[in-house]
């Protein structure tokens, strides 16, 4: 599994050092682990089980950008986004600079987090759910999320669409 995100507010000086508002990576220029939330995901893995690409857009590490990630090639046709503009609808109590949180982020807990693998829904994820219907808005919604193309399909990454 791979990701792609978008940093915002970036500053850095010539040896590659400084810090980004979201998505920063341990004040380093090229990154070398994941993003800090909030950060909107583009994941993927490749030629996966039956030969197929697996692909979603995950909100589970909050927002910061709107997002659309679209195959482009093989007859494959459904892409997804997330277009909304989340940071000025975010709850108060999400808000962060730069983003929106997600619930697991500000309250780490296993209602929110799906540590023990029995979790649903919350009004938190809800708010993501109903901006984003096709993103991941909590770790365990997979039948509404996860989307698949044949291996060998290739894709683009748009930030801000």
């Amino acid at each position: 599994m791979a990701r792609i995100w978008a940093r915002t507010n970036c500053a850095f000086d010539k040896s590659g050092r400084g810090w980004c508002q979201t998505g920063d990576c341990g004040g380093l220029l090229q990154c070398q682990g994941y993003g800090s939330p909030p950060n909107t995901l583009a994941e993927y893995a490749l030629n996966q089980f039956g030969n197929k690409d697996f692909f979603d857009i995950s909100l589970v590490d909050g927002f910061n950008v709107p997002m659309e990630f679209s195959p482009t090639s093989n007859g494959c046709t459904r892409g997804i986004k997330c277009a909304q503009d989340i940071k000025t609808q975010c709850p108060n109590e999400l808000k962060a600079p730069g983003g929106c949180h997600n619930s697991c982020t500000v309250y780490k807990t296993d209602k929110y987090c799906c540590n023990s693998g029995r979790c649903g829904p919350t009004n938190l994820s809800k708010f993501f759910k109903d901006r984003c219907r096709d993103a991941y808005s909590y770790p365990k919604d997979d039948p509404t999320s996860s989307f698949t193309c044949p291996g060998g399909t290739n894709y683009k990454v748009v930030f801000c669409p």
